[in-house]
């Protein structure tokens, strides 16, 4: 089906992303998966080609407001190539807004020019060991004293933080109340250089090896009480106004891995001969070529419709729910299926397919397992 969600400026700036693409980074991606994330120097690259400060105001070295749509021709321009930017996805689509949302004028002087060339890049510490999705359940513990807070606790699956120079950090500023186990969490952010900040331990991933994931720990580290972002006690409700957006880049991106498949695996069996016939003369291979084609549509379908409400400042939590459900659970069956059809060979690395076989597994976890958003579409029907 023809897509209209994208103008003639969207597709210039596509063939650029492309270009970009093939020259700097599918020659060398593979040296970045072996050593588990991208080069430091590269996203100082990327802050050169303009693509790091997405709304950031003109004073600051933005390009003022910008559509996510040209985020979504980034994911799948990546997608298309087999490619990743590490944890570019993290840093701008997610972390980025929330300080343009809340930060100060001080703040934003002191961090936005830098998110804009590079020379700073973010993460988000939320998750620790044994809270998994309930965020109510986190222990870090930031204890003001005087200008200062001084944070202890752990977090884990981390995504980003060996190269990125600001964390933003969810910490317990206060006890919950009888009635909100969630009031009393703030955000802090935390320079990486602070004493008593350490990454303790990069995981070794099944998938998204060019993204490093790491543990972190936090004894004793002094943050100035300036680094404070939005109100006190207030950060369930900043990181659920930033939720839809971050769950339609997910759809974003699953749909986008779930295409590549399906390109992949129909110039594969087309060039693949199976009992001295091309294995796409089968009509196995047909239909269930078939029936991802169309899974895939209706998930692109979905995907579109929810960056038009974007765009249009109306995406709401059970829409974007509904887009990273069907997009990463559809894109989970296609990838899986399109592998089978490769037969031996899917399960070589070799092959693009086992490593979006293998990237794709975590889009049905991060920013919300499924179950999760099983639960808020639930309740949006009274349920």
């Amino acid at each position: 089906m023809e897509r209209t969600v994208y103008d003639e400026s969207h597709e210039s700036f596509r063939k650029v992303i492309r270009e970009f693409n093939e020259k700097e980074v599918v020659p060398v991606f593979a040296e970045w998966e072996k050593a588990g994330a991208v080069p430091r120097d590269f996203f100082r690259r990327l802050g050169e080609l303009g693509v790091l400060g997405f709304d950031v105001p003109e004073e600051y070295g933005g390009p003022g407001p910008t559509s996510f749509k040209y985020q979504a021709v980034i994911s799948e321009e990546m997608a298309r190539a087999g490619v990743a930017w590490g944890h570019y996805g993290v840093n701008t689509g997610i972390v980025l807004p929330y300080l343009l949302r809340l930060a100060t004028e001080e703040q934003k002087k002191r961090w936005l020019p830098g998110i804009v060339s590079g020379d700073l890049l973010l993460s988000i510490a939320m998750t620790e060991p044994g809270t998994g999705s309930d965020l109510a359940g986190i222990r870090t513990v930031a204890r003001r004293d005087g200008d200062e807070y001084v944070i202890d606790g752990a977090k884990t699956f981390i995504t980003g933080a060996t190269l990125s120079e600001l964390i933003v950090t969810v910490c317990r500023t206060s006890p919950p109340t009888p009635t909100d186990r969630r009031a009393g969490l703030s955000l802090i952010v935390v320079e990486r250089t602070r004493e008593g900040f350490d990454v303790s331990r990069t995981l070794d991933k099944i998938g998204m090896k060019a993204s490093d994931t790491c543990e972190l720990s936090y004894t004793g580290v002094r943050v100035p009480a300036a680094n404070l972002l939005g109100e006190e006690g207030q950060a369930f409700r900043h990181l659920t106004a930033n939720l839809p957006r971050e769950r339609l880049s997910i759809g974003v991106n699953a749909t986008s891995m779930a295409t590549a498949a399906l390109r992949h695996t129909l110039a594969y069996v087309t060039d693949r001969t199976v009992f001295g016939k091309p294995l796409a003369s089968f009509q196995n291979t047909k239909f269930v070529l078939a029936e991802c084609a169309a899974e895939v549509e209706a998930a692109q379908a979905l995907v579109d419709k929810g960056l038009e409400l974007d765009d249009a400042g109306t995406l709401v939590p059970a829409d974007a729910a509904k887009i990273k459900l069907i997009g990463t659970e559809t894109a989970g069956r296609v990838i899986d299926k399109c592998l089978q059809l490769h037969g031996g060979y899917g399960y070589v690395l070799e092959y693009p397919i086992a490593r979006l076989y293998a990237d794709t597994r975590v889009t049905r976890i991060f920013g919300g397992t499924s179950e999760v958003m099983k639960t808020i579409i639930a309740r949006s029907l009274g349920l």
